[in-house]
């Protein structure tokens, strides 16, 4: 078979909210997570730098800021945001449930 399918609600969460996908699709060089927000949640702050992984958040539905290294970046859907492996960054969920895409690659 050439491709490897998964729906994401049937990968059980972690911290309440992330859907690890990178094992379930057999991927072997791109990490791919949905994070369903509940309104207020907010993630820990983190960067990628030991790794080398460079992210793209996609926000999907809702609003919502991410920190990035102490600057707030607003998002509505339909909005993307790089981030480079060194830049700490936090997501902040806004006052509704929010679905973001998170991929992520050396």
């Amino acid at each position: 078979m050439s491709y490897t399918k998964v729906n994401y609600t049937d990968v059980d969460p972690v911290a309440d909210a992330m859907h690890f996908l990178r094992d379930p699709l057999n991927c072997e060089g791109l990490g791919v997570t949905v994070l369903d927000c509940d309104a207020g949640w907010t993630g820990k702050p983190h960067d990628h730098a030991e790794e080398g992984h460079e992210e793209v958040y996609v926000l999907v539905e809702g609003a919502a800021t991410i920190e990035v290294d102490g600057e707030e970046v607003t998002l509505d859907a339909g909005d993307a945001i790089r981030l480079p492996p060194e830049a700490e960054r936090t997501i902040h969920n806004g006052d509704t449930e929010s679905t973001f895409v998170l991929v992520g690659a050396p």
